[in-house]
């Protein structure tokens, strides 16, 4: 999945800081600590409460007087080095003498003035170059401390009345998206860093400081540019001169996104509809309540990412746990899933604690907004203008009858082959020949390099860009203690480059995730061109055909992780659940429909309409002695607590993530080509449009589900 940072959606701007010359923050080449370094105004530099003309470290000395970036970057080399050597000052009275970086270091931490945790050094990748050189946001702000962001937006509230050609707003508005983009960043580190090490208290520092001192002051300046440009007398201009922008709110055809006179699509059409929008639902009192959503979010995914078990004698996380679930010892698998179910078991209370909270606040943001109800909201925060509640909910009971009768018949043929009497939960993830599990590599380097060739087979372009994921370290692939569950990829705004995280153990669903990650960060890459902030965070619907289809294109080179016969079970095992996660799609869409209209509704209630759901799809397993174990299972779910009403999606995006793979069952070099034009549209074209360019329809009824599913249980007897 890819993950969004707390500090908004793709259409909301943000903003940075103006005083350059008070603090100036940097980073070492290596990724390393933070310090911060204060330029007074004769140009001399306080450095953990130090202050000296100018500083320097053994090898690595400075030019007198040299301040700013430069300054910090001596600051932040090579600690090891630095340590060795000692550190000497320049241009000043005492020129020569040496003093132990130690005792510099020890002035750095006592200072307790620092709005940012100095050791930053829990970030996997170093320091990454700006896409596009700075024009507007200075370089070496402190982007965590809020009165040196503030100043921006003055800046650019006083410089939109000075817009008077559609030229001028264009520039304008690139402005904002270089301060978007860098604030994006800053926001995306501190994430990173936090779901990386979750026990770590620096990190989840920094991540709550920017959740709780920067973003509720971002959302309502972005407001304010946000009403600035959608009243401005140049935006008529910018649209074509009709004023409206010329994308109809269903988005049906091509020729209602054209710009009338110059018979050319209008850059700035989906911009414009989604930013309309966004005016029309920002509440300045909910900026409070978002704050502590985020925050009741942060603590679901604390108290999940501590869950361990003891098995056998060894602390294992439930990630971990996972592998055994595929062991033909029917005993093992059984005392392997009862393990990790009590173990959640143990912190349900604590969960539906945190969930309640969530409900109220979210109840109160749409009322707040003039909805009814939560879901009406979300629907329309997430700019769902192609599709309704009524089509999500039309869309299940598509499942129900075109998907659910395979679903049955897969479980019926996995009993027979187990020759069980009942298929309970334990017996799901086995292979159903009762053959070891499928183990495609012993270390995460061999699922990077193996990937690679993948790729190497598939693409060059794509294979380069994969590559240079690995040039850049910007992948953190193995599980361990105290990281987030899940995966994710990540957008680094400004250096226009993706982050992969990931838990993986050695399990074939690991090599599924890292394909899919991938197409994410295909995804992005293709979007480097683009310098509309917005349009480099395309919707969801789409985002996840990028990366459910690059599973499904990768897969046919799985032989790069197994023998033909090995690699033809993880195709088969693959296709077995993507036909399997619609029920589950529609099982966790539907229980949130229920929930946020039912209003008041109490637990009680809450597990009788998740039951319901439960039996209508989940098919014919047996939980007979779990019953608890199964009513509180949704707790697994990070997406209900942390992402609500993202889930639909994946669904939508399943469907075009196959028709992409029935196309290339016809046409390989096509349909490759159409995946990857439409990826570099990101965000500028409305759904319709985009699944166009990628060969597909966008529809989610019988009739589009019925012959894909087909072809897949086609391809099953094959395999």
């Amino acid at each position: 999945m890819e993950n969004w940072p707390r500090i908004g959606r793709a259409r909301s701007f943000r903003k940075t800081a103006r005083n350059f010359s008070a603090w100036k923050s940097g980073e070492a080449d290596d990724g390393g600590s933070f310090a911060f370094v204060k330029v007074a105004e004769d140009g001399s530099v306080d450095v953990g409460g130090k202050l000296f003309s100018s500083v320097g470290f053994g090898d690595n000395g400075m030019a007198g007087g040299a301040v700013g970036e430069a300054a910090i970057r001596v600051v932040l080399g090579d600690l090891k080095h630095d340590f060795a050597h000692g550190f000497s000052l320049a241009e000043g009275a005492v020129m020569g003498q040496r003093f132990q970086f130690l005792d510099f270091l020890q002035n750095i931490f006592l200072c307790a003035n620092f709005p940012y945790p100095l050791r930053m050094n829990l970030l996997p990748f170093g320091k990454l170059a700006a896409h596009r050189p700075r024009t507007f946001v200075p370089q070496n702000p402190d982007l965590g401390d809020w009165p040196q962001i503030a100043p921006l937006f003055d800046q650019l509230e006083a410089r939109a009345a000075q817009a008077k050609s559609a030229a001028a707003l264009e520039r304008w508005l690139l402005d904002w998206s270089e301060l978007n983009s860098a604030l994006d960043e800053e926001a995306s580190r501190r994430y990173i860093a936090m779901t990386c090490h979750t026990d770590n208290p620096d990190a989840e520092k920094a991540y709550l400081h920017f959740v709780e001192h920067v973003e509720p002051q971002l959302k309502p300046r972005q407001f304010a540019l946000e009403k600035i440009y959608v009243a401005h007398p140049q935006r008529v201009e910018l649209l074509g001169g009709t004023g409206v922008p010329p994308v109809s709110l269903n988005s049906n055809t091509a020729a209602a996104n054209t710009n009338s006179r110059a018979g050319r699509p209008c850059h700035y059409a989906v911009f414009d509809r989604d930013l309309k929008n966004h005016v029309g639902l920002f509440r300045p009192e909910n900026v409070a309540l978002e704050t502590e959503d985020a925050k009741l979010c942060q603590q679901y995914q604390k108290l999940i990412g501590a869950q361990t078990v003891n098995f056998r004698g060894e602390e294992k996380t439930l990630v971990q746990m996972g592998r055994y679930l595929e062991e033909p010892d029917r005993a093992l698998r059984q005392e392997a899933w009862e393990l990790v179910a009590k173990r959640r078991l143990v912190d349900a209370d604590k969960c539906e604690e945190i969930f309640e909270q969530l409900i109220q606040l979210r109840a109160q943001i749409a009322k707040n907004a003039g909805f009814e109800n939560y879901r009406d909201y979300a629907h329309r925060q997430k700019c769902r203008f192609d599709y309704t509640p009524a089509d999500c909910v039309k869309f299940h009971d598509a499942i129900e009858s075109e998907i659910m009768p395979a679903v049955r018949k897969i479980q019926a043929e996995r009993k027979r082959q187990l020759n069980l009497e009942k298929l309970r939960p334990w017996d799901l993830a086995v292979d159903p020949h009762n053959r070891p599990p499928l183990k495609p590599f012993a270390q995460v380097g061999e699922l990077v390099s193996r990937t690679q060739n993948i790729f190497n087979h598939l693409d060059a372009e794509l294979a380069a860009g994969f590559q240079q994921m690995q040039d850049l370290k910007l992948l953190d692939l193995d599980n361990h203690k105290g990281k987030a569950p899940g995966g994710y990829q990540q957008n680094l705004s400004e250096a226009r480059v993706p982050f992969i995280f990931m838990n993986a153990v050695g399990v074939q669903r690991d090599v599924e995730t890292l394909l899919h990650e991938a197409g994410h960060a295909f995804h992005a890459q293709a979007m480097r061109h683009e310098d509309l902030f917005a349009y480099r965070l395309t919707t969801i619907e789409f985002c996840e055909v990028a990366s459910m289809a690059m599973e499904l294109l990768g897969g046919e080179f799985l032989e790069e992780f197994y023998a033909t016969p090995e690699a033809n079970r993880a195709r088969k095992t693959h296709l077995e659940g993507i036909i399997g996660f619609f029920p589950w799609m529609a099982v966790v869409d539907a229980f949130q429909h229920w929930i946020y209209t039912h209003p008041g509704h109490l637990r009680a209630g809450r597990k009788a309409a998740y039951l319901q759901l439960l039996d209508r799809f989940g098919g014919d397993v047996d939980y007979s002695g779990y019953e608890e174990i199964r009513a509180h299972s949704w707790h697994r779910q990070l997406h209900i607590f942390t992402h609500p009403f993202y889930y639909v999606e994946y669904g939508i995006a399943q469907l075009g993530a196959l028709q992409v793979w029935a196309n290339s069952r016809r046409d390989k070099v096509k349909a490759l080509n159409d995946y990857k034009k439409s990826l570099a549209l990101g965000g500028s074209r409305p759904l319709p449009e985009l699944f166009s360019a990628a060969g597909c329809k966008f529809q989610f009824d019988a009739a589009t589900i019925k012959p894909l599913i087909q072809l897949a249980g086609n391809e099953l007897r094959k395999l």
